[in-house]
C-alpha cells in the first residue's frame, strides 16, 4: 500500500495508459455498431445517457456530456430523423423538451450495452469484491477531480 502513496511519474503514465486501453476496447465494438447508422462517438454517449436517465432534459444532458449546446442539437436531429430519440415537451414546464429513446434508439442502446456488458462483466466477476469497490471509488475520484 505505501507504493500507491508515493506514485512515481512512469506509475502515472502506465496507469493512463492502461485507461487508455481500456476505453479503446470497451468502446470498439460499439464504434462498429453505431457506424451502421453513420453516427459516431458523441451519438453513442447521447443514446447511453437518454437509455440511462429516461426523460432527461436537453439542459441535463447538457451538463452530463459537457458540450455545446450547437453539438448537442446537430446530435439529436441526427438522432430524430433516424427515429432513435424522441423529445416531449414537459408536462410541468413545457420550455423543457425531455428526451427519450425510440423502439429503435432502445434496440441500438440494447445491442451495445450487451457487447460491452459482457467485457466490463468478465474483468468484474475475475476481481475480488473489495477490488472492485476500490476501482469504482478511484474511477469516481478521476471523474470528479
Amino acid at each position: 500500500m505505501k507504493d500507491v502513496l508515493y506514485l512515481k511519474d512512469e506509475q502515472i503514465k502506465d496507469f493512463i495508459e492502461k485507461l487508455f486501453f481500456a476505453y479503446r476496447e470497451t468502446f470498439a465494438d460499439p464504434k462498429k455498431i453505431i457506424a451502421k447508422y453513420s453516427f459516431g462517438i458523441a451519438h453513442h454517449k447521447t443514446i447511453h445517457l437518454i437509455d440511462k436517465y429516461e426523460g432527461i432534459t436537453v439542459s441535463g444532458l447538457l451538463r452530463k456530456l459537457k458540450v455545446t449546446k450547437q453539438s448537442l442539437n446537430r446530435v439529436l436531429k441526427d438522432l430524430s430523423k433516424k427515429n432513435f430519440v424522441i423529445a416531449k415537451k414537459g408536462e410541468i414546464d413545457s420550455r423543457n423538451k425531455h428526451l427519450f429513446l425510440s423502439k429503435n434508439g432502445k434496440k441500438i442502446a440494447d445491442e451495445i450495452f450487451a457487447k460491452q456488458k459482457k467485457r466490463i462483466y468478465q474483468a468484474l466477476k475475475s476481481s475480488d469484491s473489495q477490488a472492485v469497490i476500490n476501482f469504482k471509488e478511484i474511477l469516481e475520484k478521476i471523474v470528479n477531480g
